[in-house]
């Protein structure tokens, strides 16, 4: 099977089981978060994997465990105070978190000549697999969370989807615009801007008591939303290309690792969290 058969084939089968996912809300999207923990891990394992071609590391097992924890704290916190969670809750998890390998490499280590770049990058680690994807858990908040969930997940989809396909059909001539990948082209660029303001566009049509306000606004949430979807892309591109692989993985057919297909969910998350929260004011809603 070709790579953009296994591609297609991962597009038509995967994202609508995701977007499926979303509509169960059973104890407050109870299968999305648990989704994100193992995401976490997994991407965790990935990223270390790719660092530790390069940079020296805290241990592994630990680093897994601090970045699942992330989602999962955020998650709990969300069901035992009856749909309140505190933004600081996770903050906090992430600050002991990164004490917790601050103190293992005082007392872990005999010589020191590297610890500044292994705790940057392995606290790195924790924030980008595990702090960041908390903001999906967040969007669970909203008392329409599965719209503000679908929508999410739909907008980075067809900001990826999209931009890789005005790439393959018009982005011949117009690419090696980002160093970090010289593939990218700007027809691409352009086309994922279009496909995630179209989504949300589309969004305020179907749910206009939800999205208020005027037009511009879920045009802002669409190209704000796609602009962090497509430099998550990039940074990734950043890790492996400083690492000097192509893949972060072979786990998903024709798309590589967990990292290479959730790197623009991941950077994209707090920015829609974010900007809904502002633009909209989505209500907070005990579950």
């Amino acid at each position: 099977m070709t790579k953009l058969a296994q591609r297609l084939l991962t597009f038509f089968i995967g994202i609508p089981i995701v977007l499926g996912i979303v509509f169960i809300d059973y104890w407050n999207h109870l299968p999305i978060n648990a989704l994100a923990c193992i995401v976490s891990a997994f991407a965790a394992d990935e990223l270390y994997r790719i660092f530790q071609k390069k940079t020296p590391l805290l241990n592994r097992k630990l680093l897994i465990i601090l970045s699942c924890v992330m989602p999962l704290i955020e998650y709990l916190t969300i069901l035992i105070n009856n749909g309140f969670s505190g933004l600081e809750y996770s903050t906090w998890a992430f600050l002991i978190a990164a004490m917790i390998l601050m103190g293992t490499e005082v007392f872990g280590h005999k010589t020191f000549e590297e610890s500044n770049l292994r705790l940057a990058s392995s606290i790195f680690i924790v924030f980008y697999c595990g702090f960041l994807l908390t903001f999906i858990t967040r969007i669970t908040l909203f008392k329409e969370s599965t719209i503000f969930l679908g929508l999410f997940l739909f907008t980075v989809f067809m900001n990826d989807s999209l931009a890789w396909l005005f790439g393959v059909l018009l982005g011949k001539n117009n690419r090696n615009i980002f160093a970090a990948s010289p593939n990218k082209s700007i027809a691409g660029f352009i086309g994922g801007i279009l496909g995630a303001v179209a989504s949300c566009v589309l969004a305020k049509y179907i749910w206009p008591e939800i999205f208020k306000g005027p037009l511009y606004y879920s045009i802002i949430l669409g190209f704000l939303s796609s602009i962090a979807a497509i430099t998550g892309d990039l940074i990734e591109s950043v890790f492996k290309r400083s690492a000097e692989i192509k893949d972060s993985g072979n786990v998903i057919p024709g798309r590589g690792g967990i990292l290479d297909c959730i790197d623009s969910i991941v950077f994209s998350a707090p920015i829609f969290y974010v900007a809904s929260y502002f633009l909209f004011h989505p209500e907070i809603a005990a579950k």
